[in-house]
């Protein structure tokens, strides 16, 4: 397994949590994500976007900056409820981790 494929999950719930925060672009969260030690390229990080924008949980609009357009992302009810869904888990995994707490 490669660290890409261990942080996949980790990473998309990086972008819908600053989702729920408020819009988002994918330059913003080249740069945000690299702050966390993640490195990405916008062939990687776009193709996550849309993915999660396919499955429902993400909507984007096209906003217009002088000549440049920007596509910005926001997170759906249904992202909404599979961030919240997703942060049960990752902080039972945090306390069997880190805790000591149960589990195998």
């Amino acid at each position: 397994m490669t660290d890409r494929e261990l942080y996949g999950g980790l990473i998309h719930l990086h972008l819908l949590h600053h989702a729920g925060e408020g819009p988002i672009y994918g330059f913003s969260m080249i740069e945000e994500l690299a702050g966390h030690g993640y490195k990405l390229s916008p062939g990687t990080l776009y193709p996550i976007l849309h993915g999660l924008e396919k499955k429902g949980y993400l909507r984007s609009t096209e906003r217009r900056l002088g000549r440049m357009a920007r596509r910005m992302y926001r997170i759906t009810p249904s992202g909404r409820r599979a961030l919240e869904d997703a942060k049960g888990k990752v902080q039972e995994l945090f306390g069997e981790m880190f805790d000591g707490g149960g589990g195998s």
